[in-house]
């Protein structure tokens, strides 16, 4: 885009974030073409974990080829691994910016491995994280769009655009009621009446100091090298 794009700053809705999200997968560019933002804040998260989902989203599409070579594959299944872990650390940068600007995590440790949560007493602690909702919403948004492609498809006949439409319809419905439940937790999170958490994924796979395998790769190039 020519213009970086302005969105409200703290606090957001379930709406704004719809309305990225809808707004994003109708440009030509994306997700190719990473959105500018004004201010390198939320939203610029949002916007990563939502591009990271399309990206993802159409590498899964292509991993149900039929037709691929073993070279094809792999790079397939290296490629879902990136993107699924952006995925993920986008959604943690989301809830640090949101718990910072509610004031609800210790600044000091917000990116550290060991987030410190500053909340009332009475506060109920959520089991799902404004940004899971988030990045729930946003393969929401991929759901809706793939299914309304399918409710005017013309090589179909006319039972399978209405069963489609039915289910876009439920999807919507679900789309709405998550940001609803966003706009609830974010709400009482404000006021002290609860609270949520950043959570490391701690995705082990994508580490080489903890995948197995990856341990006992390097080990065996380490000593190959020292015999050498």
């Amino acid at each position: 885009m020519s213009q970086p794009l302005s969105f409200a700053r703290q606090p957001i809705t379930s709406n704004e974030v719809k309305a990225f999200h809808d707004t994003s997968l109708s440009l030509l560019t994306w997700p190719r073409t990473m959105i500018e933002f004004e201010d390198v804040d939320v939203w610029r998260w949002i916007a990563t974990n939502h591009r990271n989902n399309c990206l993802l989203w159409d590498e899964e599409d292509l991993a149900r080829r039929t037709r691929s070579t073993d070279a094809d594959i792999t790079a397939n299944k290296r490629a879902i691994d990136g993107y699924n872990q952006a995925r993920n650390d986008a959604t943690e940068r989301v809830d640090e910016f949101l718990l910072l600007s509610l004031g609800l995590i210790d600044p000091a440790t917000a990116g550290t491995d060991q987030p410190v949560s500053r909340v009332n007493a009475s506060a109920r602690l959520s089991s799902e994280t404004a940004g899971s909702m988030i990045d729930r919403m946003s393969i929401m948004s991929l759901k809706i769009k793939a299914m309304t492609a399918q409710t005017v498809r013309v090589d179909v006949d006319q039972s399978h655009r209405a069963s489609t439409q039915l289910k876009l319809q439920r999807l919507h419905e679900q789309r709405n009621d998550l940001g609803a439940c966003l706009d609830e937790l974010l709400a009482d999170s404000r006021v002290g009446r609860a609270y949520f958490k950043v959570y490391r994924q701690f995705k082990m796979y994508n580490d080489p100091r903890f995948n197995p395998v990856l341990v006992a790769e390097a080990k065996a190039a380490s000593s190959a090298a020292a015999q050498q």
